[in-house]
């Protein structure tokens, strides 16, 4: 079968066409959707569990050999744990949520790998641990979908960003799709094909449209807004060299995360002694802070986990004004509650493009511990990272060198009326048109494989 394949910073997706109709397989329950996090009860059980999920006895020994130090560390984790064979190891979606919000300090919790893929610097060990953790996303995903379907899923399209980095974006896109690359074929994929996210989000619009228009998507994804101009409607989708068709493309590592970082940033952690005074009267330090609610960037978690910020956490309660609040910080710290913290903040940001003013409740962290925050108020927080998203729609439609005749918007964080507001504030009076917010990228995606493989 062919498939198209969205993996995604905040959630994964799979479609078919079935019966000529594109659709969306269930990966959990009756959900399409799978929140794009793992835990597992011990890091090398993830090494682990890509192995005996891959098939085939040669291909088994050569990832055994390309990984038999993390194999050894996942042997003696089973010993020293006392963990059977048979016992459930690894988590994925919700599921993996719940056990993080259970047992945050005992696991390893990982949310949004995509975020990381394109990282520079990375070593070639957290290269290969990457490659392990979406190989078995991707292995999850796959036999999920395979066991709804009855058959064997051979081809895929996969989602891509116009950029999985602002820095070095050429070196970070071949780290990524690499990482990509490997991952699929070591999932079972024979033939694996990647397109840009937007352009995928405006195929799936295109297929219903009336007329012929020139249309700027915008995608914001968990972790990159990417925009394309693309003209596009029933003059256009038969065609099958659309190079001609796709006027400009824009992308950079922005999206929803940024958007609950600063929202956790702005909002929750003065709960926790940010924006506080030291006994000298001067400001609390803040970069701690955010290295804790960073949770897209490797070096900043790292960081914050080290020794060196446990002791100057030690250090700052016995200078702190408020000391009370930096034994809290502490507390947040050690019982690995920050992943949480940002979790909370989405749920703020999801609930205030309905509410005006929506109530946080942190009694993971203390009873009775809460704070509340308005949608102005929000929109305060956010206005670095809508100011980046801003400037990417702006510079696809220069390079066009055209105005768009609609705005198509895709994407979780595309529901905040205070995201439209700014868009339309800026970019003038051009219709905004809302498309499957989660499901449009895997649509088109689905879409493009059949035309590519067919």
């Amino acid at each position: 079968m062919i498939c198209g394949f969205d993996y995604g910073t905040s959630n994964c997706a799979l479609g078919t066409v079935q019966d000529s109709e594109v659709r969306l397989v269930a990966l959990e329950g009756e959900h399409a959707f799978l929140p794009s996090t793992l835990y597992a009860l011990d890091r090398d059980l993830i090494t682990e569990a890509v192995g005996r999920n891959m098939t085939g006895l040669d291909t088994r020994q050569s990832f055994a050999h390309l990984r038999q130090n993390a194999l050894t560390r996942a042997k003696r984790a089973r010993y020293e744990e006392d963990i059977a064979d048979e016992d459930q190891t690894v988590f994925f979606g919700r599921a993996a949520f719940e056990e993080y919000f259970q047992w945050p300090e005992e696991g390893y919790f990982v949310k949004s790998p995509k975020s990381f893929l394109g990282g520079t610097g990375l070593r070639a060990e957290h290269i290969h641990f990457f490659e392990d953790i979406v190989t078995l996303m991707m292995q999850n995903i796959k036999q999920k979908a395979e066991k709804s379907l009855g058959a064997d899923i051979t081809h895929t399209v996969i989602g891509r960003p116009v950029n999985f980095q602002g820095l070095d974006a050429e070196v970070s896109n071949r780290q990524a799709l690499e990482i990509l690359t490997t991952a699929g074929k070591r999932a079972g994929f024979k033939e694996i094909e990647f397109l840009y996210e937007p352009i995928a989000a405006g195929l799936d619009f295109e297929v219903k449209m009336t007329d012929n228009k020139t249309v700027l998507v915008v995608d914001i994804g968990g972790g990159t807004t990417d925009c394309a101009m693309v003209r596009m409607g029933p003059g256009y989708v038969k065609k099958d060299d659309r190079r001609s068709d796709f006027l400009a493309h824009t992308g950079e590592r922005v999206g929803g995360n940024d958007l609950d970082i600063q929202i956790a940033g702005k909002h929750l952690m003065p709960l926790f002694g940010m924006d506080s005074l030291l006994k000298t009267g001067l400001p609390m330090p803040t970069q701690m802070y955010w290295n804790a609610i960073t949770t897209n960037d490797v070096s900043a978690i790292a960081t914050f986990n080290s020794m060196e910020t446990k002791n100057q956490i030690a250090q700052m309660r016995l200078d702190a004004a408020q000391p009370k609040l930096i034994e809290r910080f502490l507390r947040m710290r050690e019982e690995k509650h920050n992943y949480h913290i940002v979790r909370s903040a989405e749920e703020a940001k999801i609930a205030l493009s309905d509410d005006q003013e929506h109530q946080v409740l942190l009694d993971y962290i203390e009873t009775n511990l809460n704070t509340s925050i308005s949608r102005d108020a929000l929109a305060h927080s956010i206005a670095s990272p809508l100011e980046k998203m801003l400037n990417l729609m702006m510079t696809a439609i220069a390079q066009a060198g055209e105005k768009p005749d609609l705005i198509y918007m895709t994407g979780g964080s595309a529901k905040s009326p205070v995201i439209r507001q700014a868009i339309q504030q800026r970019i003038g009076d051009i219709p905004v048109l809302d498309g499957d917010h989660f499901g449009s990228v895997a649509a088109g995606l689905t879409v493009w494989s059949e035309r590519l493989f067919r």
